[in-house]
């Protein structure tokens, strides 16, 4: 469809996802309904130990609990789009429904920068402070994780509102799985260097310093691990991180390759990194949520004791209905 020189009020949109690979659909339709559900249980499950069990009440499991609640309202607000693209040849959506899932993706996304960091703060105290530690971050952790969802939900509004007061050309045809903020600022016909000023602005902010301040966190972690005489000891104090490490890996890593990849200037090229693109948007936004819970779920041995605990309780809460 080519695009038009003129502009009008858009009410609807309609979403591309995979309908140029229909084999692919069905294929994808399962699994990310499973790994959705998968997310939805893991996160779910995390929340109810962080608070039922008493010896969970810290404050790295209330960092642990916000990130949990992150990535099911993260997931909450895009993977029903995406499955229900899978199942509709021509997927539309409403003008308002579109701007309203990109305000929430992209709130959870900036917030969960932030929260990583506060978690490698954390975690540095923790480790480099530990007498210190329950007295700083028992009073201290409810003020980073208030700065991340303020921080998140700020930035939103402000990439929302460049986006939306933005006009839209008479193609209404978005190349993605939902409303991403790139792929609908393509459909603008105004000058949008704005936007992407702003948006470059948001990736130094809620991108790069926080990877800076992970960085330097575990720069004086390792630091004083390896100051411990005891190999023992040296692995206690590294299996307190190695989660959180982990999931920063993960999720930082997508990132970057998400947005480093050259772009191709050859048109079956270009086709290609279309689907690879997507492809990759899917394992940041579906993937990644889904494997938090499993990595702090078998990587922390507070939490899996925490969840055996809970699994055996509800187990015979079961059995004692029965008898």
């Amino acid at each position: 469809m080519a695009r038009s020189n003129w502009t009008f009020p858009l009410v609807r949109f309609i979403l591309l996802g995979l309908s140029a690979h229909p084999r692919l659909e069905k294929t994808f339709f399962v699994l990310i309904l499973l790994m959705y559900l998968v997310t939805l249980l893991g996160s779910g499950v995390l929340i109810l130990v962080t608070i039922l069990d008493s010896r969970l009440h810290k404050p790295m499991y209330f960092f642990l609990r916000n990130l949990s609640f992150l990535d099911i309202c993260y997931t909450a607000s895009s993977v029903p789009l995406i499955l229900d693209s899978f199942l509709t040849p021509r997927k539309t959506i409403s003008f308002s429904a579109c701007f309203g899932q990109m305000f929430l993706s992209f709130a959870m996304g900036t917030t969960e920068y932030v929260l990583l960091s506060m978690m490698a703060f954390d975690r540095s105290m923790a480790i480099c402070n530990p007498l210190r530690y329950s007295v700083v971050m028992s009073k201290a952790a409810y003020l980073p994780v208030a700065s991340s969802w303020a921080a998140g939900i700020i930035n939103t509004v402000v990439q929302t509102s460049l986006a939306i007061r933005l006009p839209l050309c008479g193609d209404n045809i978005i190349n993605h799985f939902t409303c991403e903020i790139l792929a609908v600022l393509k459909l603008a016909c105004a000058d949008i260097s704005i936007s992407v000023t702003s948006l470059r602005t948001t990736i130094i902010i809620f991108l790069g310093i926080p990877v800076l301040f992970i960085f330097f966190s575990y720069v004086f972690i390792i630091a004083t691990i390896l100051r411990i005489p005891s190999a023992e000891g040296r692995e206690k104090a590294f299996s307190t991180c190695s989660a959180h490490l982990t999931v920063v890996v993960i999720f930082y890593g997508t990132i970057v390759f998400m947005y480093a990849k050259p772009k191709s200037k050859d048109p079956l090229g270009t086709d290609k990194q279309d689907l690879s693109g997507k492809l990759i948007s899917l394992f940041y936004g579906v993937v990644t949520p889904m494997l938090n819970p499993i990595i702090y779920s078998l990587r922390n041995k507070d939490v899996k004791a925490a969840v055996k605990n809970f699994v055996c309780q509800k187990h015979l809460s079961n059995v004692a209905l029965y008898i």
